[in-house]
């Protein structure tokens, strides 16, 4: 009886194909939009956790505090608070870090030969290449004399290096850096490894150069704008952070001139922000859904109608109510899921065309997929009750009258 009451259901559906298609539209657009929704947040997500994850969860990010300014506005500022010598102090007094960088940069323009180019200049120490995993392809990186003088050495960026020497190896050649109204002489002494853009922006075209000379022979000043911390371990990671908040409590004397992250709490902030925005725009995806179970509803609602007599003759010849009730059930589920089915077809593609055109993974979960096609079925289902039980209830009599 199940199957021939599924073929008298799917007959029906194919004689009105226009019809059909059209009650199925908005299950279809509804399951699309929740799986590509959902994937194209999935799949940012992933990108963007990959990106910081490749620093290591066992980093530590060190930074200037709140501070409120004036009318009530928020400021940070690293004025008198970090130091190198404060940087060697932490690393001798918190027994879980393992290495220790400062963050200090500025910008200004390189020139070698005819070429010049507006960059970014990255003071850093040799413990640098080790916290970002980030070495030179040519060359060396900074040594600790290198740092304790204030040489003027630098490493270029892949990018920077084939924008100033596009023909030539760099090592050894000589590049000048205009900055702040001064004029410094380098010596190129390496260049990095393609990175790419990430978590830290666009490496390639970067230099770097001795900490010491920034702070010495630029910003003619002792104070940096933070450090990049790496713990022994990422099991000791949290660890390290309270030894770090427990020594410069003590040393400031004021929690509110330093903040501490470390890249767990950035991912799990991350993971958290993007979830909760996935989950929002699946649900307004799924509103779709409901708007495509009232066109169901509406359908087998006409339905029932146009075949008052076919219902009649069913019953006179026997048909219970459980019968007419289950035939169009089975229609408004058939419809349900043949929208489903195509709705996963198109948020499939959909996804697939987004990620492309982000440039992040194309990420498709079983999850969503599942919920999306198990809530059409649910919409088949809830709108389909009524247009049935009104089906199963026509008394035969009228049914056979009806014009």
């Amino acid at each position: 009886m199940i199957f021939e009451i599924l073929r008298m259901a799917l007959d029906s559906l194919t004689a009105n194909k226009l019809r059909s298609f059209l009650s199925m539209l908005g299950i279809i657009i509804g399951v699309g939009a929740v799986i590509a929704i959902v994937s194209v947040g999935s799949g940012a997500q992933s990108q963007v956790t990959s990106q910081i994850s490749q620093l290591g969860s066992n980093i530590i990010n060190i930074g200037p505090g709140i501070s409120r300014g004036r009318n009530g506005r928020i400021s940070f500022s690293a004025t008198d608070v970090f130091t190198m010598e404060l940087a060697n102090q932490l690393l001798n007094n918190c027994p879980s870090l393992s290495r220790i960088t400062p963050n200090v940069q500025s910008s200004g323009l390189l020139i070698a030969g005819s070429a010049n180019y507006q960059t970014s200049v990255v003071g850093v120490t040799p413990s640098y290449q080790e916290i970002y995993d980030y070495y030179p392809a040519l060359g060396q990186f900074i040594t600790e004399e290198q740092q304790e003088n204030a040489t003027n050495v630098m490493i270029l960026g892949a990018g920077l290096a084939e924008e100033l020497f596009p023909s030539q190896n760099p090592l050894g050649e000589k590049v000048k850096l205009f900055i702040r109204d001064r004029k410094l002489l380098f010596v190129v002494i390496g260049v990095m490894e393609e990175k790419g853009t990430g978590a830290m922006g666009n490496l390639e075209n970067q230099a770097l150069i001795p900490a010491s000379v920034i702070l010495k022979k630029i910003n003619n000043r002792k104070y940096v704008n933070g450090y990049t911390a790496q713990a022994v371990s990422t099991g000791v990671a949290k660890t390290a952070v309270g030894e770090v908040e427990y020594f410069l409590t003590r040393y400031l004397t004021d929690t509110d001139k330093f903040r501490i992250t470390s890249q767990e709490q950035i991912l799990d902030t991350i993971n958290q922000v993007t979830g909760t925005l996935s989950l929002m725009l699946g649900g307004i995806a799924g509103i779709s859904l409901l708007v495509g179970g009232i066109g169901i509803m509406n359908i087998m609602l006409v339905s029932v109608t146009e075949r008052t007599r076919e219902i009649g003759i069913r019953k006179a010849l026997g048909a219970k109510r459980k019968h007419i009730l289950s035939q169009f059930l089975i229609e408004s589920l058939a419809m349900s899921s043949f929208g489903g089915l195509l709705g996963i077809g198109l948020g499939w593609l959909g996804a697939m065309g987004v990620s492309k055109i982000g440039g992040w993974p194309l990420v498709v979960t079983h999850t969503s997929v599942l919920v999306a096609f198990s809530f059409s079925l649910l919409v088949g289902l809830f709108f389909g009750i009524y247009p049935a039980r009104k089906a199963s209830k026509l008394d035969p009599v009228i049914a056979l009258s009806y014009e």
